[in-house]
């Protein structure tokens, strides 16, 4: 397992923020969106796009470069603030959000995006759309690895696990599956509508490597990742334990804010607390 300096550290945590910046933003601009779960993986994504992934944003379509599926798609403001950060897009692109014959869509559409390989939205399907490129992968003698971000709603989708049974099956150490365990879906708190505990006890009975981190920690969101590489037998699942709305007091934790754009009010008052973030250092 890698040492990670402090300075990456630090650089990853002020690229989480700006993330959640621009999610916000371009959130009460368009007047929709999803806050609650694209804060949640803030540090996620930019462990991710910013350090772990093999990418190369000037050749999208390279066949060996890390595949991403968001699987969780309603999170796209964040994904989509990646991309512009890291080089795909512009960041005046990321204003065209939604907007009629834009390459951003309300939720991710690999056909329009440049950095995005899989069309999603519909829960549940990204398992088994990862186990499929794996399996491409394999067969045409390519070296990526698939990471795929589900939701913790997404996980009581029954086909989710069809996809990881069959992950199971041809032992596809190449796939990493990342839970972004807020414990907070559309209409109230996942314990209350479907429990899932213990869900990585579940994960392990699927018969994948497991890790528990805490989601908004970058040294442990890269260390998981870093053990994901290592083990090459099985698959992996990260569960990581987040905050719905991380970052933003009236937010955190709260289920109105699955779907819904800040008014005017609010999106000065989260901001002013992003900037802040006095009560997460």
């Amino acid at each position: 397992m890698t040492h990670h300096p402090e300075k990456l550290i630090k650089d990853l945590n002020a690229i989480a923020r700006d993330l959640r910046l621009d999610a916000l933003e371009i959130i009460h601009e368009r007047g929709q969106g999803h806050p609650g779960g694209s804060l949640s993986v803030a540090e996620i994504i930019a462990a991710l796009y910013f350090h772990h992934l093999k990418i190369d944003p000037a050749r999208p379509q390279w066949p060996e470069r890390d595949r991403f599926i968001l699987s969780k798609g309603h999170a796209c403001a964040l994904l989509y603030s990646a991309l512009a950060r890291r080089g795909y897009l512009s960041k005046d692109e990321l204003h065209t959000w939604g907007h009629l014959g834009g390459r951003l869509q309300g939720h991710p559409d690999r056909l329009k995006t440049p950095g995005v390989d899989m069309t999603t939205g519909m829960e549940g399907h990204g398992v088994s759309v990862g186990v499929g490129l794996c399996l491409a992968a394999r067969v045409k003698g390519l070296g990526y690895r698939v990471f795929v971000l589900v939701g913790d709603g997404e996980c009581q989708c029954g086909v989710l696990w069809e996809g990881a049974m069959t992950a199971s099956k041809y032992g596809l150490s190449d796939l990493t599956v990342i839970v972004d365990y807020n414990g907070v879906q559309l209409d109230g708190p996942v314990q209350e509508i479907l429990p899932l505990d213990p869900l990585a006890e579940k994960w392990r009975s699927f018969n994948f490597a497991t890790l528990e981190i805490n989601g908004h920690d970058v040294r442990q969101v890269l260390d998981a990742l870093d053990m994901a590489g290592e083990i090459h037998d099985k698959p992996t699942a990260i569960v990581a334990h987040t905050t719905k709305g991380r970052g933003v007091s009236f937010m955190e934790n709260k289920a109105k804010w699955h779907g819904r754009a800040p008014d005017d009010e609010e999106y000065a008052q989260a901001i002013s607390e992003l900037k802040g973030e006095s009560r997460h250092e």
